[in-house]
């Protein structure tokens, strides 16, 4: 077996019964959403263990080959953005790794929740929908659908809740490329949660809040 990535880890007060891995976008690192969880303000009879891997220092196209953490080279900036597809499911296997270590740990897969911002976002949708065991969740925040062309969606996750938050001034991640993912999920059978915040590319106090509710809905 390859080495995990590395990353934090965040343990509850008590033995934790469910997980979730957060992946942050690029540039950034699994500290980046690290002050979050205190804000979630989750109550103490829901033991939840915070896992933000930390991406591979990649040469990122769009930046010049500037070598960045990154899940993924981007190609093309534009609306569509042209990525690579090699690089994203290879990352997508390597959380799917770290799905099947929280397994190992005890924690059913039913009580496992895959979370992404941006490209982080991208590499969700592929790990979480393909992975062969069921799933609690799949949350995307101010991402897009990368893979929804060739996606091989497992038939243990036909069934996943998924939520998409979006910022509607998002300059970076355009949203409608977050209404263009549900779009494409109702298509498959899905009925995603959609929801926006008068936000750029970020989080806000709002989406946290309901970032929680939702954690509380679908792990209880």
């Amino acid at each position: 077996m390859k080495p995990l990535l590395p990353g934090v880890e965040i343990e509850p007060s008590s033995p934790a019964n469910a997980a979730v891995i957060w992946l942050h976008g690029l540039g950034a690192n699994g500290h980046d959403f690290e002050p979050v969880v205190p804000e979630l303000k989750l109550p103490t009879t829901l033991p939840v263990r915070f896992i933000f891997p930390h991406a591979p220092q990649l040469p990122v196209t769009i930046n010049g080959g500037f070598m960045m953490s990154a899940w993924y080279d981007i190609l093309e900036m534009e609306l569509d953005r042209k990525v690579d597809l090699t690089q994203l499911r290879h990352s997508a296997l390597q959380i799917q790794q770290l799905i099947d270590r929280e397994i190992e740990r005890g924690i059913d897969s039913r009580r496992i929740v895959v979370a992404g911002f941006s490209q982080g976002g991208a590499v969700g949708f592929e790990a979480a929908l393909s992975y062969p065991k069921p799933l609690a969740g799949l949350l995307a925040l101010s991402t897009y659908f990368a893979t929804a062309d060739s996606i091989d969606i497992h038939p243990a996750n036909r069934q996943l809740p998924v939520q998409i938050f979006h910022g509607n001034s998002d300059d970076v991640v355009p949203e409608q490329l977050g209404r263009k993912s549900v779009t494409f999920l109702r298509k498959q059978g899905f009925t995603p949660g959609y929801q926006t915040f008068p936000m750029g590319h970020s989080v806000c106090l709002g989406e946290i809040q309901a970032i929680s509710g939702w954690l509380q809905q679908v792990l209880a």
